[in-house]
């Protein structure tokens, strides 16, 4: 995958804002799958994955339904923001 933005983090957010609660962490693990796979995509042919684009966090985000937030800083949404940050700190920490 590659480097992880603020906007990679807010899409992936918006994802999960959109699953119920008891599916974000795996919500969070398919994004991240796919933009992994779309970034050997990427590398290997020289093109973008046909689903999940260029191996951003955002471009597969982008391949799956958001929900818009209330407000920006609506309790919800930061609760997925936090997910999403901690489960690629810890995906970080492990490599």
């Amino acid at each position: 995958m590659r480097p992880v933005t603020l906007t990679d983090l807010a899409a992936a957010a918006r994802v999960l804002l959109a699953l119920p609660e008891q599916q974000r962490r795996a919500g969070m693990a398919a994004l991240i799958a796919g933009a992994e796979a779309a970034d050997r995509y990427r590398q290997t042919t020289g093109r973008l994955h046909p689903a999940y684009g260029n191996g951003t966090l955002l471009a597969a985000a982008l391949a799956h339904p958001a929900a818009d937030p209330a407000t920006p800083g609506a309790p919800e949404y930061l609760a997925c923001l936090a997910l999403a940050t901690g489960v690629l700190v810890g995906q970080r920490s492990l490599s």
